[in-house]
């Protein structure tokens, strides 16, 4: 599939036949239809919040925070200062699309307040450019909300040059925004939030963390816990990289069963273990421990002099099979 673009002649957005446009009106009744339209366009209309629809990709991750109440209480108390922009719903006369604005039109529903907008024909190349712009030039995205963008904006087949308009940066910087934004699964981003101090840095460590299918699980695991929600954005990135970052804890190998020692009657008088460490020997409290431990030093010199005579009787046997072969 080719890839979108609107920029050197891209092509557009809607694929489906186009009917052939109409001939634009000329002379006077031209210009003055091309004027009524600019004024339309830059003129603020008051718009029912409930007739607007959502549309572009998701440039938010987190909308309900500290910020986003603060907005609202300054719009309950001041009233809305900077109109939002719009373009009329494609399919649904009457009804419109928020282009940008985002965060002052949930705030702005909320409070059940009208909403005072600009409305303009945009297409869909345009909506995502001007979206992307529009954050951009107020510079309060965080660098995973830009990297999320425009990994959206990929996915969506829009090509690198759109991409790199949309977020005005060059071409590598999208390079590398791109190795992060898809990196992760957008709900996992959600989830974390905008996470306004954490920058390219650590999030291309956690990239890097989860490319190993262990460490992303444990990320992820962790941010369904009921009390990660109350943690803040940062605070939850924190968590997720920890977790991410904890290594699996080292298995033991199973212990060997003890070996039993059983008098003639049967009854269990010492326990041996055989481990990487040597031999254990464990004898119950009977009162042959006692007798043992006094006995230890000779018996253990009779059976050491034992074993020794018996590795020097072996060695004599093997070297005089070799010289005889």
């Amino acid at each position: 599939m080719a890839r979108k673009g609107i920029l050197m002649g891209g092509p557009s957005a809607r694929t489906e036949t186009q009917p052939t446009p109409r001939r634009a009106p000329q002379g006077a009744v031209g210009a003055l239809q091309s004027s009524l339209t600019k004024l339309q366009e830059s003129a603020v209309q008051d718009i029912d919040p409930a007739l607007i629809d959502d549309a572009g990709l998701e440039d938010r991750l987190t909308l309900q925070d500290a910020d986003q109440d603060a907005l609202q209480e300054s719009l309950a108390t001041y009233g809305q200062q900077v109109p939002v922009l719009l373009r009329p719903h494609a399919t649904k006369p009457g009804r419109f699309e928020i282009v940008y604005g985002r965060r002052r039109l949930r705030a702005l529903k909320a409070l059940n307040i009208t909403v005072k907008a600009m409305v303009r024909q945009l297409d869909d190349h345009a909506l995502v450019l001007a979206q992307g712009q529009e954050n951009t030039a107020r510079k309060d995205l965080s660098f995973i909300e830009k990297a999320s963008f425009a990994a959206q904006m990929q996915a969506a087949d829009f090509d690198r040059q759109t991409i790199a308009a949309a977020l005005s940066m060059d071409l590598p910087m999208v390079s590398r925004m791109l190795k992060v934004g898809t990196a992760f699964d957008l709900p996992f981003l959600r989830v974390i939030g905008a996470a306004p101090s954490i920058g390219r840095d650590r999030w291309m460590a956690l990239a890097a963390l989860f490319e190993d299918p262990a460490a992303k699980s444990r990320a992820i695991t962790v941010t369904r816990r009921p009390d990660f929600t109350g943690l803040n954005s940062d605070a939850r990135f924190e968590e997720a990289f920890r977790r991410a970052e904890m290594k699996a804890p080292a298995t033991k190998p199973d212990r060997p069963a003890p070996q039993a020692i059983a008098a003639p009657d049967g009854t269990v008088i010492a326990q041996l273990r055989k481990g990487t460490k040597g031999l254990t020997l464990t004898i119950p409290a009977t009162g042959f421990d006692d007798w043992l431990a006094a006995q230890a030093e000779t018996l253990l010199n009779e059976l050491h002099d034992r074993w020794t005579s018996d590795r020097s009787e072996g060695n004599a046997t093997s070297t005089e099979a070799r010289d005889q072969t």
